[in-house]
């Protein structure tokens, strides 16, 4: 395993503005080349550490994720100022990180890929590449996903970033009390001079943690109970609050936002929130089918029947998209009623038929196209997801 960043120079993004120096946070695994790169893009909150190395914990398969940043974005240091680049940072998008990785790439020698697999947002990020670059790969394998997010979850994106937006330390995104960070955009890692929108971040946390799970696991999890007596209000609560129950779903949401707060930086949360909410495969071309059509290669689409932020219907309108182009495709379905994490915190559910695509492909491997979907709206929660620098 060898962690770096990599420049790849002055870079054009999207909307037109330009940085001098966009820096990329990277890992590899092995000896690579042309013939048998494998690209992994992670989800919303990830890092470039895809593989955790003696920190697994049973159970939170995503901690892995999590132990490194150090792209561009808004808590970097913007050279013409020596401050952090804060909202001045470009507006990113989907289209960006591909290019941005594409680059990457060419800086490591690796002109083509084996394969680009990702989860959630990660996995637009893979139909991107199909879109993009068709002949720089051979297999994409996008795992709970879609082409685009539908109402219900721009809608939930939207609050939460007002949750932020609102926090009175905020203050217009230029929060970092003008001493520069480094590329991590964790709040630990900015500037400790002012404060951090560090409510508003949690509260948009817990929206988006809301989002993963389905009815049927947080029902399981924590179902009505009270929070331990050790459990301290993370917020804070209207007197007549103290009367009632400390639930231990609510202690669970803020522990786990206090958490976040820690590694997370809140610009960036709104960034990336934007670049998912802005994602559409279609754009530009006639359809999602017209999107895909250049790629001549073969894919796997993965989806979770819990899942509610991109459903399995949403997953078999992608394979219909691809099978429009003759592209060879199985869509596989994981019954979990989990929620949108299945992909991350059931690795056993997704590790073998990804192996197998990615060793021996659709020919002659177990994994089988399903012809049907689920369509009892009861296997279903009501119907959202969840790389730039964080």
């Amino acid at each position: 395993m060898d962690s770096s960043t990599v420049s790849v120079g002055e870079f054009e993004f999207q909307c037109g503005e330009t940085i001098d120096d966009l820096e990329l946070a990277y890992e590899t695994y092995g000896d690579f080349t042309g013939d048998n790169a494998v690209l992994v893009c992670h989800a919303l909150t990830g890092s470039a550490h895809v593989a955790s190395r003696g920190r697994f914990e049973e159970g939170d398969q995503a901690y892995a994720w999590w132990d490194c940043y150090g792209s561009s974005g808004p808590a970097s240091e913007n050279p013409e100022t020596g401050e952090p680049y804060g909202p001045d940072f470009p507006p990113v998008t989907v289209a960006d990180w591909t290019e941005a990785q594409r680059r990457v790439l060419d800086e490591l020698g690796v002109p083509a890929l084996h394969a680009v697999v990702g989860g959630s947002v990660g996995g637009m990020n893979v139909l991107e590449w199909a879109k993009r670059h068709p002949d720089h790969v051979e297999k994409i394998i996008p795992i709970a996903a879609a082409g685009r997010l539908d109402p219900q979850c721009l809608a939930l994106d939207s609050i939460a970033r007002r949750a932020i937006t609102t926090d009175e330390n905020w203050q217009g995104g230029y929060y970092y009390g003008g001493s520069a960070s480094d590329e991590s955009g964790t709040s630990s890692d900015v500037s400790d001079g002012g404060s951090h929108p560090d409510q508003g971040l949690a509260l948009a946390r817990q929206i988006g943690h809301v989002m993963y799970f389905s009815k049927a696991s947080m029902d399981r999890r924590f179902g009505r109970r009270a929070a331990t007596r050790e459990a301290e209000r993370a917020f804070p609560t209207d007197p007549a609050g103290r009367f009632f129950p400390y639930r231990d779903v609510e202690s669970y949401l803020d522990y786990n936002a206090s958490k976040f707060v820690e590694r997370f930086d809140a610009n960036s949360y709104l960034y990336l929130t934007r670049a998912m909410d802005n994602y559409d495969l279609a754009s530009g071309f006639e359809s999602d089918a017209d999107a895909l059509a250049a790629f001549d290669g073969s894919a796997l689409v993965m989806s979770f029947t819990g899942d509610w932020h991109f459903t399995s219907e949403q997953s078999e309108a992608l394979a219909d998209a691809l099978r429009a182009g003759d592209t060879p495709v199985a869509h596989h379905v994981v019954d979990s009623d989990y929620g949108h994490d299945a992909f991350l915190v059931e690795p056993d559910n997704v590790g073998p038929p990804l192996a197998d695509f990615l060793e021996v492909g659709l020919s002659g491997s177990a994994i089988s196209d399903t012809e049907e979907v689920p369509d009892d709206s009861s296997d279903f929660a009501p119907v959202h997801t969840s790389l730039f620098s964080c």
